[in-house]
């Protein structure tokens, strides 16, 4: 076991002051947190996926089943987004996941994180592009001419890479209309269905519905677990957000709650009111594959043309607005990387008038316009789903490794805490690993390349520039082979960290606070006072840490 430095142990209880640093206002309230989680999410999994995962459940054939799936992915976000609210609490500064993963596992598994999950959001959010590419045809009808769409798609990027550049309100005041209009036509859309349109409710009801057997239920839910991934995105900018104790968690429930109600509620219509077979693109009766504008087949199939039309341009305002909140949360990944000398300091460069990281938001913007351009849209929300699967593990992990040592790690005090601790969080991760098996190579070719690029970055970078820490991870792992090393370490970090002077030794008032830090003040400070007087064997009114804590592990506890 190497031996820590006194300063480099008093680095544990120093990590608040570096969790307090942000750059960037808060300015964000709980309508605004729950509009930007809901953006993240309603766009790509109503508008594009339905028809996809409906092939999926079906393997080849469509089937109406997929309410389902969109509710068991729910049930397997969920233990992730309680988590999650916990730590973000104790953690309300931009940088969301990757900052939890970070302070939990130390920096090389941070790096590898953080870029895994800029690669996500960022994918995300081109699954959002790429599914407005789907719908722009109604564009060309409408203004009766052809339009370029990958060139349409790369302007609309462009816009959207400007507005986030222009901050957080900018965002707020595109998304809201657009959220609220887009949420209530499709309940009124399927309202008006269920009334107007007989319904065929064995087609999502009935055993037929949900495939051949249970495990292709479970890869349909892997594969729409990537609509789910926005619930959480607000904790990326959780150093934006107003009131974080209260409104991060709250937010985060509350929009996973609406998300998968209206989830579960649509994708019941789509499939009762129109055939599964409608939303497929087939060619001399043979199925060539899904549809990517199912939105729009159901408004035209249930109220006409026009009614379709109106849903197509929705479909496009919404995806837009998600790839906004999308590339809001992605960029904020790098930034924070930046900011703890994993990436090189230009990305946590703030814009001097909108005091947004342009940089960080250029450079995501170009990673989005490659993968617009060439990954087709399955293999993208494949890509999406399956490293957001493996860090809700990593999250759900953080939780049990943070609780368990904190003891030794006192800046882990949340304000919001996880309840039916530890169920929710090992449900969690036993369920997202079996989705994640279930997925297949792709999950695991995506996760692998983030781990080989984090490795590669964290080596010829970071591995430079950083200042080692002990982690609560280690921490961990030492409370089980050797668990008086780690009192050792919690007595000395303790003390040192009272030593505001760095003298190496302790005045009264800094030993009871040392003591406090310790819990060991449970007879009052009138006893600490006769514990400190009989330690200050020479009466100058100092004691000697070292010398202290040598003669506690020789003559008892503390």
């Amino acid at each position: 076991m190497p031996n820590r430095n006194p300063k480099e142990l008093v680095g544990i209880v120093l990590q608040p002051i570096e969790l307090g640093t942000d750059l960037l206002k808060r300015r964000l309230g709980l309508f605004s947190v729950v509009i930007i989680s809901l953006s993240a999410m309603l766009g790509s999994g109503l508008f594009v996926l339905p028809a996809l995962a409906m092939l999926e459940l079906g393997s080849g054939e469509p089937l109406g089943g997929i309410w389902l799936a969109y509710l068991i992915a729910a049930v397997v976000v969920l233990p992730s987004a309680i988590s999650k609210a916990e730590l973000a609490t104790a953690m309300p500064v931009s940088g969301g996941s990757y900052l939890y993963v970070q302070r939990t596992f130390g920096p090389l598994i941070g790096t590898i994180s953080g870029l895994g999950l800029w690669a996500n959001f960022m994918l995300k959010s081109a699954f959002a592009l790429i599914g407005f590419k789907a719908y722009l045809w109604v564009l060309e009808d409408i203004l009766g001419t052809n339009l370029n769409i990958e060139y349409a798609a790369l302007v609309l990027l462009l816009v959207i890479v400007w507005i986030n550049i222009l901050g957080v309100k900018k965002i707020k005041s595109v998304q809201v209309p657009i959220v609220l209009i887009s949420t209530s036509f499709l309940i009124f859309l399927c309202i008006f269905a269920i009334f107007t349109v007989p319904m065929n409710w064995d087609r999502v009801l009935s055993s037929d519905a949900f495939g051949s057997d249970w495990t292709t239920l479970a890869e349909t839910s892997a594969f729409v677990f990537v609509s789910y991934a926005g619930v959480t995105k607000i904790a990326a900018v959780g150093g934006e957000v107003k009131n974080p104790d209260n409104n991060l968690p709250y937010g985060i429930l509350l929009s996973l709650s609406f998300s998968t109600a209206l989830y579960v509620f649509v994708t019941i219509i789509l499939a009762a009111a129109v055939d599964p077979q409608e939303y497929m693109i087939v060619v001399d009766g043979e199925i060539q594959r899904a549809g990517e504008d199912p939105i729009y087949v159901f408004a035209n199939a249930i109220a006409g043309e026009n009614v379709g039309r109106i849903a197509a341009l929705l479909a496009i305002a919404t995806m837009t607005s998600m790839a906004l909140a999308g590339i809001m949360a992605s960029s904020r990944f790098p930034f924070a990387m930046a900011r703890d000398n994993l990436l090189p300091e230009f990305m946590e460069d703030v814009h001097s008038k909108y005091e947004t990281p342009h940089y960080a938001i250029i450079v995501t913007g170009l990673a989005m316009a490659l993968a617009i351009t060439f990954l087709p849209v399955k293999d993208v929300a494949k890509l999406a789903s399956g490293f957001k699967i493996m860090i809700f593990i990593v999250i759900n992990l953080c939780v049990i490794i943070l609780r368990r040592s904190s003891a030794s790690h006192g800046w882990y005090n949340p304000s919001w805490k996880s309840p039916a601790y530890p169920l929710f969080q090992v449900f969690g991760i036993f369920a997202g690993t079996i989705l994640l098996i279930l997925m297949g190579e792709k999950a695991l070719i995506g996760g692998g390349a983030a781990v080989i690029l984090g490795f590669v970055i964290f080596k010829s970078y970071g591995e430079r520039h950083i200042s080692p820490k002990i982690t609560p991870w280690e921490t961990f792992r030492l409370m089980f082979r050797d668990p008086d090393e780690v009192e050792k370490r919690r007595r000395l970090t303790a003390f040192h960290a009272a030593d505001t002077e760095g003298t190496n030794h302790l005045t009264l008032h800094e030993f009871i606070a040392a003591m406090e830090a310790l819990d060991c003040c449970d007879e009052g400070n009138d006893a600490l006072r006769s514990y400190f007087h009989a330690a200050d064997t020479d009466e100058d009114g100092v004691i000697d840490i070292v010398q202290f804590l040598e003669s506690v592990e020789q003559h008892g506890e503390v």
